[in-house]
């Protein structure tokens, strides 16, 4: 998150309690990878909550390889997959599903291709402009642009195939929150965009919760119609 290590930490703290919230309204199994996401946000704006720590505070620099990559794990290589994924689990279209599994295959190599990034090349975060900026000039550029096309891809696409309700209105806020950071913050984008795709854990919830409410609609009417027969 940018700003601060406080606000990422208080980030942190908020989100948290959200996925906690949104794994309460779980009430099919089907939907557990979903609602976890927004604990994966938490988990994230922690982690680089004490980057920001650990480069404020220079007797901490042992820990910065270590904090770099578990954030950048989680930024890059974790949700190419875990969006795809996760909209899968709840998918019942068949269509649907086929198309899912596409993306799913295609943000596994993202996430693959990230993977080897981190693995062969240098990244060197910094503090600049109340941001967190990683550096990492030797990856390879061609490639890195294309990952990052098929990343967004991957990440923001199943919102708009999911036949599940709301999930186009996630899918519109991250699109628009993408936007508004590539054309803002170009330099800070890893950072500052998880901060606000975390900020739309929210929306996660209020999916599941409406998800619940029809669920528990849906399950009424249908013991008041056996009822009805029965009698």
């Amino acid at each position: 998150m940018c700003f601060s290590a406080g606000a990422s930490f208080a980030g942190g703290v908020v989100i948290t309690a959200i996925g906690v919230a949104t794994i309460i309204k779980v009430h099919k199994p089907s939907q557990i990878v979903f609602a976890s996401i927004p604990l994966f946000f938490g988990f994230q704006q922690f982690v680089e909550g004490a980057l920001w720590y650990i480069l404020q505070h220079p007797e901490y620099a042992q820990y910065q390889n270590l904090a770099t990559h578990v954030f950048l794990i989680m930024a890059q290589v974790f949700w190419p997959a875990m969006i795809p994924l996760a909209v899968l689990h709840m998918e019942k279209d068949r269509k649907k599903i086929k198309m899912l599994w596409v993306l799913l295959g295609l943000g596994l190599s993202v996430s693959l291709f990230y993977s080897c990034c981190l693995l062969n090349f240098h990244v060197s975060p910094e503090i600049s402009g109340f941001h967190i900026r990683y550096n990492a000039d030797d990856n390879p550029r061609v490639l890195s642009l294309i990952a990052f096309g098929l990343y967004l891809f991957t990440s923001i696409t199943p919102l708009f195939i999911s036949s599940i309700k709301r999930t186009h209105l996630l899918g519109v806020l991250m699109s628009v929150s993408c936007l508004v950071t590539i054309i803002f913050f170009t330099q800070y984008l890893t950072s500052v965009w998880c901060f606000f795709a975390a900020l739309i854990s929210a929306v996660i919830f209020w999916i599941l919760l409406d998800a619940k409410r029809k669920y528990k609609f849906d399950k009424q009417i249908y013991s008041t119609h056996r009822f009805d027969i029965n009698l």
